[in-house]
């Protein structure tokens, strides 16, 4: 089968249908990352890894995938689906599949603003980084500050952020700002296992380990000043960025159903180019359920946030004794998702089931989504960088509805494997080299800091640059870091 992807612009590619696929398949990258990926491929099929190229063919060839198999530029080997890959199914002929959502449903990243500039920061940012390292709880196994019984957790996964603020973590005015309004409607808990309610009853509030962070950040460049007045931002703002989802929840979620969509592959005869692609026709009775599930942990995701931003909030007012009301949501937007959305195919509005994985939904301007003080300009997009690089906003585009169902990337994407990366460097090296840089670091495991060294990503300036120049996201401001906590 011909697998050359074919050049339709400085920052689109394209591999014709061919073979088993049903639609093409898009990688938005430059010629040089397509060389890298071609490498990846090489290199991986001697061992028993399915390369990022063959993932996105590979979904190309799923029943009832719309338009085309996308990946976008921060694109990286995932399970089954690549992370950065983008698949939207027709609701009545197509699939949903646990590789086109991940194990950690509705990892996400909310911003907000703060009314500090990084010169009133500079001198406090150790205090700041010890504070949020002692008052928000991180790493491996970590329990949080609110504790509930599976009856509360049920509420919890219905009402989403809602059911938290209600509880005093929270403030109501941050729902306008949270992708769905902090809750998605169709979510069931009689969807979720006992198993996963038990695992997640202590870990609402918590950071969780890997690439997971609350980063300390200024506003370093702007480059759309419209967009930024209505994002309420400015060069020299300090920022707090959250990044972390579902944490056991979405794990023990995506533990469960694979068995059950494996069944269901054979059961309704759908064929599997990768045993890790199991799926379910989305209206058969394992697909309902699993997307009530998905809609719970999406939930859970969202009142995770919050509870860590009520955390935020103390530990500023404890430091720069600000109100916690002076601290607000930009927005929180997931990327790890799988939801029924509305876009045009063929000139027809359609609804579809748009898979996201590792991929940030990034809606235009107009969309009714979009919450009205950023509906002119499009939705924000939050896109984290690494430890000592930098992180973007930038907003949606009419051409990004039109070419990639409203999505974007979600940070800078891997560039080696954990395991490569604990082979290079050292956790106290890349702390001590980090403060030498003026970035404090806080972690609970060395050798997750050298997992997530600022070297094994993609250089984020290049990833942001692809998609700006293919128009589907535009860059709106830099942001750099001033101190990250980490599990």
């Amino acid at each position: 089968m011909n697998t050359e992807f074919k050049k339709i612009s400085d920052s689109l590619w394209e591999l014709p249908r061919t073979g088993d696929m049903v639609v093409p398949a898009r990688i938005y990258c430059d010629e040089n990352m397509l060389k890298g990926l071609k490498r990846d491929r090489d290199e991986m099929k001697k061992g028993s890894f399915t390369p990022a190229l063959d993932q996105v063919i590979n979904v190309a060839s799923l029943p009832g995938i719309v338009n085309a198999s996308l990946a976008m530029a921060d694109i990286h080997p995932g399970y089954g689906f690549p992370i950065g890959g983008v698949g939207a199914f027709d609701m009545d002929s197509g699939v949903i599949s646990v590789a086109g959502v991940g194990f950690d449903i509705n990892c996400g990243v909310r911003v907000l603003r703060t009314p500090l500039k990084r010169e009133e920061v500079e001198g406090r940012k150790d205090l700041f980084a010890d504070t949020l390292f002692r008052n928000v709880p991180a790493g491996v196994g970590s329990t949080g500050k609110l504790v509930l019984s599976v009856s509360e957790i049920d509420k919890l996964l219905t009402r989403g952020a809602r059911y938290v603020i209600e509880k005093g973590y929270g403030l109501p005015e941050d729902l306008e700002y949270m992708e769905e309004g902090g809750a998605i409607g169709g979510a069931d808990p009689g969807a979720v296992s006992l198993r996963a309610k038990e695992r997640q009853a202590r870990q609402v509030g918590t950071l969780g380990s890997g690439n997971h962070y609350l980063e300390v950040q200024y506003v370093e460049k702007i480059y759309d000043r419209d967009a930024a007045l209505a994002f309420g931002i400015e060069k020299g703002d300090v920022m707090v960025a959250i990044h972390c989802g579902s944490r056991a929840m979405g794990h023990q979620i995506g533990t469960d159903y694979l068995k059950t969509l494996e069944e269901a592959s054979r059961k309704y005869g759908i064929p599997i180019l990768d045993r890790e692609l199991v799926c379910a026709p989305i209206r058969s009775k394992e697909g309902r359920e699993y997307l009530s599930a998905v809609n719970a942990a999406i939930n859970c995701a969202f009142a995770n946030r919050e509870v860590i931003t009520h955390l935020l909030r103390q530990s500023t007012k404890e430091v720069f004794g600000i109100s916690p009301r002076d601290i607000e949501l930009l927005y929180d937007v997931g990327h790890n998702t799988c939801k029924i959305e509305e876009h045009v195919v063929d000139g027809t509005l359609k609804s579809l089931l748009v898979h996201r994985k590792g991929s940030t939904r990034a809606f235009g301007p107009g969309r009714k989504e979009v919450p009205e003080r950023y509906r002119k300009i499009g939705q924000p997009l939050l896109v984290g960088g690494s430890m000592g690089t930098a992180s973007y906003i930038l907003s949606g585009t009419e051409l990004g509805m039109e070419e990639s169902f409203g999505s974007a990337i979600h940070g800078a994407g891997r560039l080696l494997s954990r395991m490569k990366a604990k082979k290079l460097w050292r956790g106290k090296k890349i702390i001590s080299d980090l403060g030498k840089e003026g970035i404090s670091i806080r972690s609970r495991s060395m050798s997750g800091i050298a997992e997530e060294a600022p070297g094994a990503y993609k250089d984020i300036d290049a990833v942001v640059d692809i998609m700006a120049r293919a128009g589907v996201n535009r860059k709106v401001a830099r942001l750099k870091p001033l101190a990250c906590i980490k599990g």
